[in-house]
């Protein structure tokens, strides 16, 4: 019988392959990973199956990729630590705590729009943009942020998405014209059902 600390949680596995716990939630659905379940039914993934992933999957741990999330991420502190957002009213309605989350919703959606490119931007790769949809819907509607509110802020923190997939395109470019329109057309299309799932979800409270 394997010894319990060869099996780690969804937190620590996420840690060692150095992405949001939610990508590797999608993994394991997916049956790229292997996990199992304790009986309070949370998942628990093998730290020799984790390691051998990130070595078959180089490009998890990609410089340029985590370069670009860290940029993105950067650029949005850099836009609220100088103050642009001072004496906006989305913003200013969101506690600390919330805006922490929104930190994590930012990195989350990056990785999962990097994976849905590489994927070839399948309709199944749509379903992480309205769980995340949900997630800052949720998160926000928690903290008292009306719909108009909460779709002003996905659009402020969309710019920085779009502008690292910008910024991670020159660094891969498309061969030609038909695959740059392709890929613009398919970020258009995963940024917006991200923001048709957040009005779905303040429609259904």
């Amino acid at each position: 019988m394997s010894d319990s600390s060869d099996w780690v949680s969804l937190r620590q596995a996420a840690d060692i392959l150095g992405v949001h716990p939610a990508t590797v939630r999608n993994w394991a659905d997916q049956g790229k990973l292997a996990s199992r379940r304790t009986p309070g039914k949370h998942r628990r993934f093998r730290k020799s199956d984790l390691l051998q992933y990130a070595e078959s999957e180089s490009e998890l741990q990609s410089t340029e990729v985590q370069v670009i999330i860290q940029s993105a991420l950067g650029q949005t502190r850099m836009q609220v630590g100088g103050g642009n957002l001072t004496d906006v009213a989305w913003y200013e309605r969101m506690n600390e705590e919330t805006r922490r989350n929104m930190r994590e919703q930012g990195r989350r959606v990056l990785e999962s729009l990097r994976e849905y490119l590489a994927n070839g931007a399948p309709d199944s790769g749509l379903a992480e943009a309205i769980r995340i949809g949900k997630d800052y819907a949720r998160i926000l509607s928690d903290d008292h942020l009306t719909l108009p509110q909460a779709v002003r802020g996905f659009f402020f923190f969309s710019d920085f998405v779009i502008n690292s997939v910008l910024t991670w395109l020159e660094i891969n470019p498309p061969r030609n014209p038909t695959e740059w329109s392709n890929v613009l057309r398919h970020v258009n299309t995963y940024t917006n059902t991200m923001l048709l799932s957040i009005i779905e979800y303040y429609e259904e409270e």
